[in-house]
């Protein structure tokens, strides 16, 4: 006869901040306790692709000036980008804003026009990270007003995926035959699994730049990509079992 199954919550040890053991909250057709585990698992790889921000802020007193004057100085950033052999599918328009400029006049408590401003945006991906600095010099170079990034990531992390997966399952695997000992039984049953995916991310913090504040002393700018991080989280849910209904591994 099928009857209401114990549930135990469990949460994995966990890479990054833990993430809540989930307790089931439905009848679940088992003969024995269920334990439901939630675990995380990363590992850390080279990374192969970086991405920068590059824009170019320009300030004139109509709009029209200020957009012609910006466009000029972002075609050349472009073409410089172009020129160092960075594909066109790799650069990417990420933002244009044109605004009003204004200064507070103190004396007479009011807003001043003061122009327009017009800031203007890239991204680029770069697939030799060892060129980032010279990128980031030449941006400099050829008008780029602020910089970001760069980030780094993988470009297929399947494989390190696949990684983390097994170091997940098995890490699961563990703690629930640790339950099943602690209770009396002789293994478990794999019941139901699901999985989540984290994308590569960067492990230091990135930098974000402004060009008026970089002193070009003609040396490539440092930089150093580190390691980037990827991962599963995956929640089993098993059920404690005796004798040959034990999993075998």
């Amino acid at each position: 006869m099928i009857r209401p199954a114990l549930v135990l919550a469990a949460a994995g040890a966990l890479a990054l901040p833990a993430v809540a053991a989930r307790a089931a909250d439905v009848d679940i057709a088992a003969s024995g306790p269920v334990v439901e585990l939630d675990v995380f698992e990363a590992v850390t790889v080279a990374p192969d692709i970086a991405t920068i921000g590059a824009g170019v802020t320009s300030e004139a007193s109509t709009a029209v000036e200020a957009l012609r004057t910006n466009s000029a100085q972002m075609d050349k950033v472009i073409a410089r980008l172009k020129a160092l052999g960075i594909a066109e599918k790799d650069i990417q328009t990420s933002g244009i804003n044109l605004s009003a400029r204004y200064d507070y006049d103190r004396e007479g408590q009011r807003q001043v026009f003061r122009g327009y401003q017009v800031s203007n945006r890239v991204s680029v991906t770069l697939r030799r990270i060892d060129a980032a600095g010279e990128v980031l010099d030449a941006l400099v170079a050829a008008g780029a007003t602020d910089l970001s990034g760069p980030t780094f990531s993988i470009e297929d992390d399947a494989a390190a995926k696949d990684a983390a997966r097994k170091r997940a399952i098995a890490k699961a695997q563990d703690r629930a035959e640790a339950y099943a000992r602690m209770l009396g039984y002789d293994g478990v049953r794999v019941l139901a699994i699901s999985e989540a995916l984290q994308g590569s991310a960067p492990m230091p913090e990135q930098a974000m730049m402004r060009a008026d504040k970089i002193v070009v002393t003609g040396s490539r700018v440092p930089v150093q990509p580190g390691m980037v991080s990827t991962g599963v989280s995956i929640a089993i849910k098993y059920e404690l079992v005796r004798g040959d209904g034990a999993a075998r591994r």
